[in-house]
This record gives structure tokens, C-alpha cells and sequence, in this order.
């Protein structure tokens, strides 16, 4: 099986900037990358209520500066024309489904049908109250805006009603180029979130972690695949790299640390493990676009991807 890797685009921190994301979305596709991705950040507050899920649970500083991701994916429609481009991921319950569906639709038909739909749940409750949207059930509340993005790009005239939404029998226009709809992958780790993905999701987006636990998480994917009628090899698995590229080996270098060689000894162990992509987001490690291109052109290289 080939496993297609792709790269971040330039979006936050030192990266947010017009020409390093221009310069990375083409070189990245002169380079060969399959994709391209955007992530989905709103604030960072002074006194967090929740852990940021990674690292020691603080929230990265170059996080305090992040640019829209639906901005960042038409632009890199507009100067690119093979690449896929994706999000890992949008938080879904932000945005009103009528409004996701049409900014999804429109960077999908500026693309020529290259989109890559991937939506979560969020992990931040000051985020869900900066736009004025429930904490408390949200999972219910993305189960319905999952409906109503399918509804909205699948019937013309389509009637929608929600948590707190109401579509009156409307036409809402144009479709996505891509039909029923653009592939939708899905973001979690909890066994909700994991069942939710093999219920009803194109992928799962997966982050960097010891190989076992990735193991037990997609057979708890393909086994609900199953409980609910669907081929589980129709459903992908999209992991996550945020590499931190250091000049001395380490003897246990954790996922996506480590020496040029040792990370891409790690994405040659993550691609025979059975993935079908892999995306690599450099904005942490890297100082500037070029070093960012050159570290990507090194990895791809390396680890023969």
C-alpha cells in the first residue's frame, strides 16, 4: 500500500505570514507532498481551564498567533492545482452548519474538488464560550452538524433543524465538486469518539504515539465499522507528526523526536503499521519556510515516503 504524506501549511507563530504560506503550498507540491493541512485555533488564555493535550498539557506560545483556516486553504487552492488540502482539524461545533457547509463547499469548488474534510470536537472550553457555543453537549451537538452538513450537500432544497438551527426548505448552492460529499475524517481518542469514526466517518485523524495504542484504537474503529454494516477498509487512517528535529540522537527518542534519521526511521515504522497518510506539521521545529521546505525535503527523503 502507498502512503501518501503531507505537510502543514505555514498558519501560526512565526509562520503566519502571506508568503510563507505561499512560498511552502507550491514548493511543497513541486517537492511531491500529497497534502496540505490547517488546524484550528482561536485564543489562548491567560488562565487556561483545560490542559492543552499534548506535550506537558501547556499550551504552545506560537499558538497565541494563528491565522483562519478557511483564509489559509484559498489561498493555497489559489497557487496550487494537484496537492489535496485538508483540516486536522476543524472544530466543528464553532460554526453554525450552514455557514461550515458553505465555507467548505467554497474552498472545495475553488480547488477543483481537492478537499479533505476533517472535523473535532475541540478541546477547550474557553474556546466553545469565546464563541458562544455550550460545552455541555457537544458531542450531541456534533452528531447534528454532521447530519446537517451531509443534508446541506447532499438535497437541494434541503431542510435542516438542530440543537439551535433551523434551515427552512432552501436552496443553499452551489454543491461541493465533489459528490455526495468531500471525504469527512474525524478527529478523537476517547471510545465515543473512536466508535463515532467507524461509524459514520471517510478516516480517522490520528496524531504521533507509540504504535500499539495506535493499533488498539483503529481495531476499536474497524470493529464498530463492522457493528454498523461498513467495509472497515473503506475507512483511512491520517496521522499527525509535529516533529522536534534535534542534531544528537537520542537512545529513546519519543514520537516525532529525535535526529532527521531517527524521525524518519519513525514514520517508516508509523507507514508499515498500516496508515494510508501521514502529515507532517514542521511550524514547531523549524525558523524560517526555507528551513521548514528543507527539513520536509530531508524527512520524505529519508524515510523513503
Amino acid at each position: 500500500m502507498t502512503v501518501r504524506l503531507g505537510l502543514a501549511l505555514p498558519q501560526y507563530g512565526r509562520f503566519a505570514d502571506a508568503q510563507a504560506l505561499v512560498t511552502v503550498a507550491q514548493e511543497a507540491e513541486s517537492q511531491g507532498f500529497d497534502s496540505l493541512w490547517v488546524g484550528d485555533r482561536l485564543l489562548t488564555p491567560l488562565a487556561p481551564r483545560d490542559r492543552y493535550p499534548g506535550g506537558d498539557g501547556t499550551i504552545p506560545p506560537a499558538h497565541r498567533t494563528f491565522l483562519d483556516p478557511f483564509a489559509v486553504l484559498a489561498t493555497a487552492a489559489a497557487v496550487t492545482s494537484r496537492v489535496r488540502l485538508g483540516t486536522s482539524t476543524l472544530n466543528a461545533n464553532w460554526y453554525p452548519p450552514a455557514v461550515l457547509a458553505r465555507s467548505l463547499t467554497t474552498i472545495d469548488r475553488l480547488s477543483s474538488g481537492r478537499l479533505e474534510v476533517g472535523l473535532g470536537l475541540g478541546w477547550s472550553s474557553d474556546e466553545y464560550a469565546a464563541v458562544g457555543v455550550p460545552w455541555d453537549g457537544r458531542a450531541t451537538r456534533f452528531d447534528a452538524t454532521l447530519d446537517a452538513l451531509e443534508a446541506i450537500w447532499r438535497d437541494d432544497p434541503v431542510s435542516v433543524t438542530g440543537p439551535d438551527w433551523d434551515i427552512p426548505p432552501s436552496h443553499i448552492l452551489p454543491k461541493p465538486v465533489q459528490l455526495p460529499r468531500p471525504p469527512v475524517h474525524l478527529a478523537g481518542f476517547s471510545p465515543a469518539a473512536l466508535a463515532r469514526v467507524g461509524r459514520r466517518a471517510d478516516g480517522w485523524l490520528a496524531a504521533a504515539m507509540p504504535l500499539p495504542r495506535l493499533a488498539d484504537m483503529w481495531k476499536t474503529i474497524r470493529e464498530s465499522a463492522e457493528r454498523s454494516g461498513r467495509d472497515p477498509d473503506e475507512v483511512r487512517v491520517i496521522v499527525r507528526v509535529n516533529p522536534v528535529v534535534v542534531d544528537s540522537p537520542a537512545e529513546a527518542a519519543p514520537p516525532g523526536r529525535g535526529t532527521v534519521e531517527q524521525i524518519a526511521g519513525q514514520l517508516r515504522a508509523t507507514a508499515e503499521a498500516g496508515v494510508h497518510e501521514i502529515f507532517l506539521d514542521l511550524q514547531h521545529t523549524a525558523h524560517d519556510p526555507f528551513q521548514l521546505l528543507d527539513l520536509a525535503d530531508r524527512l520524505r527523503k529519508t524515510s523513503g515516503l
